[in-house]
């Protein structure tokens, strides 16, 4: 009899088992959340840089662009240093030459970084040798210009030399391009962020970027390469969104409804890791109407470093009163 009572709950339970298998197949895939809008504001003059999280669907952080100059790489095997972009910044290599004395940059090339974040492709590039576990000066002296401030009047102009990397921090000296006094600066690696931030007008590290897990986009100008209509190239400071360098990727979708686009389609795109694949084309200059426009069925899929799938697209770019510098985003974790 107690055999029999115990085979009887075995089958009881089997079937009780048996049913929750077959109420999970029958669950559908369903949206993960609601559609939200968020309105970020960069200001009229696109004075702000603008963090933003799309898991919490908060900002992060923001910032007044003309607050730094350089950036320093901060992956524990990184060396590369950055130009703030946003600022119209442009770097030339003087080479070997005395510095702290006056210079010119006239007939200099100067150059920029790519915006879409290559770290080959730097303008200041490999400044560097190898000397058992340091990273040593080539002792080539940089013109730097600071690009222009948010009414596009000039910030100016900078020598730098960058001396070394030993113990996780960059040591480099500055002065400004026609002489005097020369300062010293130095910046340790944060294993939390991207880059560590430094300002040569103020002489400090300033607390630009959050910690590299804590957001995703960043609203921002900077600067691209467009071309003239013959087909020649030209520098030019563009307001976009560029992403986070770290784990954040982005598929574009114009074929597709918003409403349309589903996880299972957002799986099977072709995703990319540039900085600028959101970029600023998702609007242009109406020269009939004076404003900017959107342009319509532009869709964007990003997965970020939590995993999750965003799908994303402009509803908007100017406030209620009419000012230009705040995008409006609509966008749905799938």
């Amino acid at each position: 009899m107690m055999q029999a009572n115990k085979l009887i709950l075995l089958f009881i339970m089997m079937l009780l088992f048996q049913s929750c298998f077959k109420e999970d197949e029958m669950v559908s895939p369903h949206p993960r959340g609601d559609v939200k809008t968020d309105t970020i504001p960069m200001m009229d003059n696109y004075l702000y840089q603008v963090y933003f999280n799309l898991d919490s669907a908060k900002i992060v952080r923001s910032n007044v662009k003309t607050s730094f100059d350089l950036g320093f790489e901060c992956r524990s095997t990184g060396w590369h240093i950055i130009l703030n972009s946003s600022n119209f910044m442009k770097v030339a290599d003087l080479g070997q030459v005395t510095f702290g004395q006056s210079f010119d940059t006239a007939g200099v090339k100067l150059r920029f970084d790519k915006s879409d974040g290559n770290p080959d492709s730097t303008a200041i590039g490999a400044w560097f040798s190898i000397t058992g576990n340091d990273t040593i000066s080539n002792n080539h002296v940089y013109a730097i210009s600071r690009g222009l401030d948010e009414l596009g009047n000039p910030l100016g102009l900078y020598q730098v030399i960058f001396d070394s990397l030993k113990n996780n921090t960059y040591y480099f000296r500055y002065a400004p391009l026609k002489g005097g006094s020369v300062s010293a600066g130095a910046v340790s690696k944060d294993p939390l962020v991207n880059y560590q931030f430094f300002s040569l007008k103020t002489g400090t590290v300033m607390p630009v970027e959050p910690p590299k897990l804590a957001y995703d986009l960043l609203f921002t100008q900077y600067t691209t390469l467009l071309f003239t209509d013959q087909g020649i190239p030209y520098p030019y400071l563009v307001t976009g969104v560029l992403i986070n360098r770290y784990q954040v990727e982005v598929a574009v979708d114009s074929s597709d409804g918003f409403l349309s686009i589903s996880r299972e389609k957002a799986m099977a795109m072709n995703f990319t890791k540039s900085l600028d694949a959101v970029g600023y084309d998702w609007k242009y200059y109406n020269f009939d109407t004076g404003v900017y426009t959107l342009r319509p069925n532009l869709y964007y899929i990003i997965r970020n470093g939590s995993g999750y799938y965003f799908k994303l697209r402009f509803v908007g770019f100017y406030n209620k009163d009419g000012l230009k510098g705040y995008p409006i985003i609509e966008y749905q974790l799938l």
